[in-house]
């Protein structure tokens, strides 16, 4: 049976080995699109939802 540093040290070799695969394998980078007007953070107020609420007027 295999001493536990021993199986730790086989599993990090195996995930290096698997990141070092992942970087040099090819992918393709879509730029996003440039938005046609500023954009724009919420103030402060913009970001509280208002009061809702039911006003009953009896008759």
């Amino acid at each position: 049976m295999l001493d536990a540093f021993i199986i730790d040290q086989l599993q990090k070799e195996r995930e290096r080995a698997e990141r070092i695969r992942e970087d040099e394998r090819p992918r393709l980078e879509i730029p996003l699109p440039v938005p046609e007007y500023p954009v724009r953070k919420p103030r402060e107020e913009e970001k509280k939802a208002p009061e809702r609420g039911v006003i009953v007027i009896d008759l």
